[in-house]
């Protein structure tokens, strides 16, 4: 190779001896607006999750930031939260064996193939009745920060794994000192049933199939209830409301039934009634009821709440009296709405209900098939009521789940309930 001499033009110099060049002048930044997230998302973060195979769905870590100020004139738009591709897992095989190998876990059912899932594609794991989790998977999931659920065989909530949100104890005690101050409790209390009342009216007003003359009443009498809640001096008033409320809703529930259903014997509904549910569609919704009931279990347990601590309902052993708070306004619009689909659209027969013990109860088949209903229903969108974006179902519960830790701490006046028009 030739040597560098003085010569040379400067490319060829050793680094330390090149002149330098001029930079060119910074150019100035235009003015922005007071919310850090006041740009609208890219078309990446605003893409809607891939659609669910068999029981399982997509699921959001979801991380909201306040609606700031405004800039050259708009309102601030907050992006949405970013999403992750995981699916949750539902094993409810008796005698099922979960096991880890490399990246992957292997669900193993006597007289079956084995079935190979990759970690990376697990958001939750829910395992109902006797199906048994060996500890390396176990070690792997905490490791990974995936929340394992434990139900009953009738998909009872009896707690969860992992997951356990800020290794911190701040948003406890601000949950822990909101519950104790009675006055926000009520105040919340009404607005939770309010919310209610107004999703079961909106239910019915959007899927009526009886006699349009019979739709007003009922609609004109729950307005009228939803309205009274604010005047409720009483945790026991707003039971009366909210049971006066939920005998109408469920009184025009078989209204909502397609022909086809609603001739059906088998699906004859009169009352809600549970433990155990008698009929095939009250099972459906004690089925519907307890999948969300874990959905918001794991929600708020991942921002750092007590799911066992509630506002509204009376804490009991083996009761997350949170999570049954928060499913309220969301009863009607995804777990009666999940049921309603199965039910219309033809997925759930007669021959998918057992009798026995004075009760009625899903085969392991029609369970499955509920599961999924359940979870498309999770993976439709909606605008978040706060902040005006477009948002899956499944996304917005893991938002409320934040926006209700801040609003314990008091970092918002309110907590904004879920109510679409």
């Amino acid at each position: 190779m030739h040597p560098v001499r003085a010569g040379d033009p400067p490319c060829l110099l050793p680094i330390r001896n090149r002149p330098r060049r001029p930079l060119p002048p910074r150019p100035r930044r235009r003015a922005r607006a007071n919310c850090r997230c006041s740009r609208r998302a890219p078309a990446s973060t605003r893409s809607s999750f891939p659609r669910a195979w068999s029981t399982s769905g997509a699921v959001a870590r979801a991380s909201p930031c306040s609606n700031g100020g405004a800039g050259n004139g708009r309102a601030a738009s907050t992006p949405p939260p970013p999403a992750t591709p995981a699916l949750p897992l539902y094993v409810q095989t008796p005698g099922a064996r979960i096991t880890k190998k490399d990246f992957t876990l292997v669900i193993q059912v006597e007289g079956e193939a084995d079935r190979t899932v990759p970690l990376d594609e697990v958001s939750d794991v829910v395992l109902a009745g006797p199906v048994s989790l060996t500890t390396p998977a176990v070690h792997e999931l905490l490791r990974r920060d995936v929340s394992v659920t434990w139900m009953s065989s009738g998909f009872w909530y009896l707690g969860s794994t992992g997951r356990e949100g800020p290794k911190s104890a701040v948003n406890r005690t601000a949950q822990y000192t909101f519950a104790a101050d009675d006055a926000r409790r009520l105040a919340f209390a009404r607005e939770l049933v309010a919310a209610k009342i107004r999703n079961g009216r909106t239910m019915l007003r959007r899927n009526w199939r009886g006699e349009t003359g019979e739709r007003g009443p009922v609609l004109d009498r729950l307005a009228l209830l939803a309205d009274r809640t604010a005047r409720a001096e009483t945790r026991d008033g707003l039971l009366g409301l909210e049971g006066e409320a939920a005998a109408l809703y469920f009184r025009a529930l078989p209204k909502l039934f397609a022909e086809p259903v609603a001739t059906m014997p088998a699906f004859a509904f009169e009352r809600r009634n549970r433990r155990p549910p008698a009929d095939p569609v009250n099972a459906c919704l004690s089925l519907a009821y307890a999948l969300l009931t874990r959905t918001f279990a794991s929600a708020t347990s991942a921002v750092g709440l007590d799911p066992w601590k509630g506002v509204y309902h009376v804490e009991r052993p083996g009761r997350p009296a949170l999570a049954l708070d928060l499913i309220e306004p969301f009863r009607p619009l995804l777990a009666d709405s999940a049921v309603l689909m199965a039910l219309n659209n033809g997925e759930l027969g007669s021959d998918d209900f057992v009798f026995a013990a004075g009760g009625c109860n899903l085969t392991p088949r029609s369970r499955r098939t509920l599961v999924a209903a359940y979870e498309r229903r999770l993976d439709q969108e909606t605008t978040h009521p706060a902040f005006g974006y477009q948002i899956s179902m499944r996304r917005l519960i893991q938002v409320q789940a934040r926006l209700f830790a801040r609003f314990c701490a008091g970092e918002i006046p309110r907590y904004p309930h879920y109510v679409p028009r």
